[in-house]
């Protein structure tokens, strides 16, 4: 068995918080509203919101595992529905025309490439080319790697990807990376939570590594 940590150990030193908010957001998931509170964070995040939704998901996966393929499927429908609403944004509020046959970034665009994490200019226009040439496979991507989903949400409806397409390729990406982990935790979650639970301050440093390189990602591959 592995080593359970004393309340002393749990709740000191730098990684202390990490564990108080771990503690809290499990407590949600015996909360009427958690299930909600996921639906909405999904779809935020399909848009603008800039934290992965997988943190809220992983936490009610680790203190509910036998309702980890209800999480996923919670998830997925938000991230879907939200990925129709970055569309919108892309396709109506992306450019202000200027003349007849010219275009400059709105306000909003510019609102994006200021405070969105990795939503630079410099990343769009690399992910809008990779859309026109690839299509499904570049929203495949973003919808299953770290990389910032609402990048290439936002950019399909700007190079206007046909709607099937869009729908298709995120229903399957988003399910493929939420289900992965629902089913983890399904068959799984007594030790992963165990390992968690004693290594919780390892792990969300590995996570933030992996979502800095998802960042980069969108520079040195795309």
């Amino acid at each position: 068995m592995p080593n359970i940590l004393t309340p002393a150990e749990r709740y000191s030193g730098l990684v202390g918080w990490l564990y108080r908010l771990k503690d809290w957001v499990e407590s949600l998931a015996r909360k009427r509203h958690a299930v909600a509170i996921l639906f909405v964070l999904a779809f935020c995040e399909s848009i603008f919101f800039p934290i992965p939704v997988d943190v809220l998901l992983i936490a009610l996966c680790v203190s509910v595992p036998r309702r980890a393929f209800w999480f996923a499927a919670v998830c997925t429908a938000g991230s879907v529905l939200g990925a129709f609403g970055g569309y919108a944004i892309g396709y109506w509020l992306w450019y202000d025309a200027i003349g007849t046959d010219a275009q400059a970034y709105s306000g909003l665009a510019e609102f994006f490439f200021a405070h969105i994490p990795g939503f630079t200019e410099a990343n769009f226009e690399a992910v809008a080319a990779k859309y026109r040439e690839l299509g499904f496979a570049a929203i495949f991507a973003g919808g299953f790697t770290p990389l910032p989903y609402k990048l290439f949400t936002i950019t399909a409806g700007i190079v206007q990807l046909n709607l099937a397409t869009f729908f298709v390729a995120s229903l399957i990406s988003r399910a493929a990376r939420f289900f992965l982990v629902g089913a983890l935790f399904f068959f799984f979650g007594e030790p992963i939570k165990a390992f968690i639970d004693r290594y919780l301050g390892w792990l969300t440093i590995a996570f933030v590594v992996l979502l800095i390189g998802g960042f980069m990602a969108l520079k040195y591959v795309l």
